[in-house]
């Protein structure tokens, strides 16, 4: 009892309270507060390596599953991205698709090549169907690649060639047979058909599209090889019956006559030249091959020539689609391994202006990627672009382009299209914000009398449905810097058309070949960096739990 009195009575002796820093460091006079508390380093290593760290080891914010694109703007985590691995592997959208909007020069091409880059050290086969500038032929050089040439004088796509169809069918047996020699016939109507569409502005009739599939149906039963338009028109012209019953001329050949009368007519444009020339009515100048990436450059074609850029584009995306789908069904049967490809459908709004009807064709084709194992990136400039289409059905169908896309990747845009765009997808005031200050123009820097970089050039808005978008800056090696290089042209000073004095004529262009030389010494490329793309080709294993490469800024 008088112990628990004791210890209740005891007075406990104070502790010293010890000392500590605040978060800025030692307070009071002379005692070096930081105003400032700095960033602390980020260091990435493998799993293997990092555990030893733990718990210093954190995960990232951002997904870290498919090709690296660059940091993220916000909290310099890095993202990973592209519509394939997104949809194979990390299941974080529902169609392996994506649809890149942004004002030119910003670098909508440039984000797109690293994600071909990245899924081609997958083992993903890209698939550039249409070059038009062109942007993506180095890389696929560089890839080891096939580059198929298409313009007035430089090569032609035969658009009635089934291309490795035949062959394929001859392999198969039963069903996965007739379904790819049924698929062969269908592209080559719908590419018929297409071309007519784009000479006369308007879809051809439902009878001519009959008299088109029985005529190509008895052109294969009759020819042998590879036919050309022209022989699809000698078809037509020689009235064989099978054609003329369904064409319902009622026995009468004049009424044969009236009723092809047309048809035969812009067939002839098609064949003898006109707008589109003779590029899809001669054989084919180089075919397309399914085991490599490929590009179609079409950058021959001038800008001016709108029908025949349109014509090559649907030209390309057909022979693709039809080189997918035959590696699809051998890989059904078991005869080749599973090739997945990455299709880039670049300058899209030329495609979707080129006449009524355009945007079935391309809407047929967006919504069975999935379906085919083919992943899609589109690109356009704008939303305008889309909803400048005369048809209000086809307007909305362009739109649905953007909203059934598994991924919306932005660019700067104006003001004006941020309406437009929240009709697709919903963007917070922030977001739009970013958006519009992506595209100002850039400053000029008068310390070197040149203009400084766009302010949103390599910058995008990642957009996965109503989730908050992920804003990024592509980073890019010195071998990608070397082969996305779209000023090549102007590496040389030109030295042709100088004015020269009268009187002096030596002085003076002596004196201008040695201002040209010193220029060309001081603007002159730098170094560029060495080593091959594989070098810019991430690890196969790019999830977490294994390593993450981040490409340095040059």
């Amino acid at each position: 009892m008088s112990w628990k009195k004791k210890q209740g009575t005891a007075k406990a002796k104070p502790q010293q309270q010890r000392r500590r820093p605040g978060l800025r460091g030692w307070r009071g006079r002379g005692g070096g507060e930081a105003g400032i508390v700095q960033m602390a380093d980020e260091w990435r290593g493998t799993t293997v390596q990092v555990c030893g760290l733990w718990p210093f080891a954190i995960g990232t914010g951002t997904p870290m599953v498919g090709v690296p694109i660059g940091r993220n703007l916000q909290s310099g985590a890095t993202l990973c991205c592209d519509p394939i691995s997104w949809f194979q592997r990390a299941k974080l959208i529902s169609n392996p698709s994506a649809f890149v909007l942004g004002k030119p020069g910003l670098g909508k091409s440039t984000i797109i090549r690293r994600m071909a880059t990245g899924l081609a050290g997958y083992g993903v086969q890209p698939l550039v169907l249409g070059d038009l500038k062109p942007d993506y032929v180095d890389l696929i050089e560089a890839l080891g690649g096939q580059v198929i040439s298409l313009g007035r004088g430089r090569g032609h796509l035969n658009i009635l060639d089934p291309g490795e169809a035949k062959a394929a069918s001859e392999r198969l047996t039963g069903t996965a047979r007739s379904q790819v020699l049924a698929d062969a016939h269908g592209r080559r109507l719908n590419m018929v058909s297409a071309l007519l569409t784009i000479m006369r502005s308007t879809p051809p009739t439902d009878r001519e599209e009959t008299i088109l599939d029985r005529a190509l149906k008895v052109l294969d039963d009759r020819h042998s090889g590879i036919p050309v338009l022209p022989d699809l028109l000698k078809v037509i012209q020689e009235a064989p019956d099978e054609v003329r019953q369904v064409a319902l001329d009622r026995g009468s050949m004049e009424r044969y006559r009236e009723v092809t009368d047309a048809l035969e007519a812009s067939l002839i444009g098609l064949v003898g030249g006109g707008r589109l020339g003779e590029t899809f009515s001669r054989p084919t100048t180089t075919p397309m091959v399914r085991d490599k990436p490929v590009v179609f450059d079409v950058s021959a074609i001038d800008d001016s020539e709108m029908d025949l850029q349109a014509a090559a584009l649907l030209a390309c995306w057909s022979a693709g689609f039809g080189t997918a789908n035959i590696a699809n069904a051998l890989a059904d049967a078991g005869l080749e391994p599973r090739r997945h490809y990455f299709v880039i459908l670049d300058e899209l709004w030329r495609a979707l202006r080129a006449g009524r009807g355009m945007v079935d064709r391309v809407d047929a084709l967006t919504r069975l990627n999935r379906q085919r194992g083919v992943g899609m990136a589109m690109i356009s400039h704008t939303m305008s672009d889309l909803m400048s289409l005369a048809n209000e059905e086809d307007r909305m169908k362009a739109k649905g382009f953007v909203e059934r896309s598994g991924m919306v990747i932005c660019g700067g845009l104006p003001s004006a299209e941020m309406p437009m765009l929240q009709t697709a997808i919903p963007f917070s005031e922030a977001e739009q914000e970013m958006l519009i200050g992506w595209q100002d123009p850039p400053a000029w820097d008068p310390s070197t009398n040149k203009e400084a970089e766009p302010p949103g050039r390599g910058k995008f808005l990642v957009k996965v449905g109503g989730r908050p978008g992920i804003p990024v800056t592509v980073q890019l090696t010195s071998v990608e810097s070397e082969i996305n290089d779209t000023n090549k042209l102007w590496h040389q000073t030109s030295r042709v058309g100088g004015t020269v004095a009268t009187g002096g004529a030596d002085d003076v262009t002596g004196a201008a070949d040695a201002a040209v030389s010193d220029n060309a010494v001081a603007d002159g490329p730098g170094e560029s960096g060495s080593g091959t793309v594989a070098d810019a080709v991430p690890d196969a294993d790019v999830e977490a739990g294994n390593d993450v490469g981040v490409p340095s800024g040059r």
